[in-house]
């Protein structure tokens, strides 16, 4: 059976102007995207969260129809489209429920918040800051710039800590002193480190020393103060530090663990 160069010509062209429009949509795909980020960027009154999750709802959208067209337009009949799309669609439904069920989580995500762009929290035993959230994942940074993508569905799914949620965090340090050493000068020094350091805060309570545990070589104390969630660090950083040297200078020990070795002589007749 010979095909005629005019049929021929017929399916280039077809599968051509598919190629075409296919390229079109993914390029419009694109810049959709792009437009509503960053017109949710530019408005205050929206967070960034919202917009990457429409951004990746519309791109995934615009795709889906310009392969729709593109099909179309290569001779495909619009009902043997729809009852093979229809089959396809259940196979694919059976097949990638898992992928569906990201996409629930995400639309639960968005709706519900549990966490932004921009929070720094931990995620199906994962911790660092959102990056991204689309339809189907999460993307996080890890604090030395790792990328983690989780699935929306495992993310949902499993325990969730934002530790960016809330203004303020309390730093908890607990320091060991040694028992001979002076109990209320131990705590003098670290009330006076606490107060010289601004980042600490008088609300919601005023920094707070006390005895909490009697080990078996210190007397612990724990110190409970708050700050500003993006001073949290660093302030306990400079806190440990600067409590070890206020204690270099009034003579308190800090504990650590000693070996003692016992020996035995063996005896003589």
């Amino acid at each position: 059976m010979e095909i005629s160069p005019d049929v021929v010509a017929g399916w280039i062209i077809k599968i051509a102007v598919a190629a075409i429009i296919l390229a079109v949509g993914l390029f419009i795909a694109g810049w959709v995207a792009g437009v509503i980020r960053k017109g949710v960027e530019k408005n205050a009154k929206v967070d960034d969260t919202l917009g990457a999750f429409f951004a990746s709802l519309a791109r995934y959208a615009i795709i889906a129809m310009a392969v729709v067209t593109a099909l179309q337009s290569a001779g495909v009949p619009a009902t043997s489209f729809a009852a093979v799309l229809g089959a396809t669609a259940l196979a694919i439904g059976l097949a990638l429920q898992g992928t569906l069920g990201n996409i629930a989580a995400g639309v639960m995500i968005i709706l519900f918040r549990p966490y932004k762009i921009g929070q720094f929290v931990e995620v199906a035993g994962k911790s660092g800051t959102v990056k991204n959230i689309t339809i189907f994942v999460t993307e996080l940074a890890t604090v030395d710039n790792v990328q983690i993508t989780i699935p929306n569905g495992q993310a949902w799914g499993d325990l969730i800590t934002n530790y960016s949620a809330n203004d303020t965090r309390r730093v908890d340090i607990t320091f060991g002193i040694s028992y001979d050493d002076d109990i209320s000068q131990a705590i003098d020094v670290i009330c006076g480190v606490v107060k010289a350091d601004a980042r600490f805060l008088d609300a919601p309570a005023e920094p707070w020393v006390r005895v909490v545990n009697l080990g078996d070589s210190s007397v612990d104390l724990q110190l409970r103060a708050w700050a500003k969630a993006s001073d949290y660090w660093e302030a306990k950083f400079a806190t440990i530090r600067s409590v070890k040297e206020g204690f270099d200078k009034a003579g308190i020990e800090i504990p650590y663990p000693h070996q003692v070795n016992v020996r035995k002589e063996a005896a003589t007749g």
